[in-house]
């Protein structure tokens, strides 16, 4: 059994795909019924999970990818959706700078146009450069761009926190952003 084969099919499930087991996904919540989701994997997938497997991989993800509701009924993705989805955020006031990580071959695009969230439903900020790294080498060569977070709450825009400690938003135009080149330091 290959904990993390699992928990990325279960995330693809509960952000992007439920219909490839047929598992219905709240849209005001985002919540999945455990056993549902649980009959549904091992009924329509190569894989083969229990109540015991699903909570030690919520449990033991280092990126806190899942939320279990408080009656132990339910699961979520935290963030990262692209199904249309609403999950009760709270608006926060970020920090001054946020980080975005990125391939090296969105810095055009992203230096013409802004960040924009594209098959998800919001951009996704780090609080540190680190975190920023990791999501940016998963797609290519990565780079990292400054987002001035505080300017855009100032201007209007809106933040939330996700429960694992992203920050998103809809949109961070062009002229909150810098290109920050990672050269194997801590900047």
């Amino acid at each position: 059994m290959d904990k993390t084969k699992i928990s990325r099919f279960l995330s693809k499930l509960l952000r992007h795909k439920p219909e490839l087991i047929g598992l219905h996904i709240e849209k005001y919540g985002a919540w999945a019924d455990i056993d549902e989701l649980i009959e549904k994997v091992n009924g329509n997938s190569k894989f083969s999970i229990d109540r015991e497997l699903l909570e030690e991989i919520v449990r033991e993800d280092e990126k806190q990818r899942y939320k279990i509701s408080d009656d132990g009924k339910k699961i979520r993705a935290s963030q990262g959706h692209s199904i249309d989805v609403i999950i009760d955020m709270e608006m926060k006031e970020p920090p001054e700078l946020l980080f975005h990580g990125t391939a090296d071959t969105n810095v055009r695009s992203i230096l013409e146009k802004g960040i924009m969230h594209g098959e998800r439903l919001y951009v996704h900020l780090s609080k540190d450069t680190q975190t920023a790294l990791k999501v940016g080498a998963r797609h290519g060569k990565p780079v990292i761009f400054n987002v001035r977070a505080g300017d855009m709450y100032k201007d209007g825009h809106i933040f939330y926190l996700s429960e694992n400690g992203i920050w998103l938003t809809k949109f961070v135009p062009k002229e909150y952003i810098e290109l920050r080149w990672i050269k194997n330091d801590s900047r």
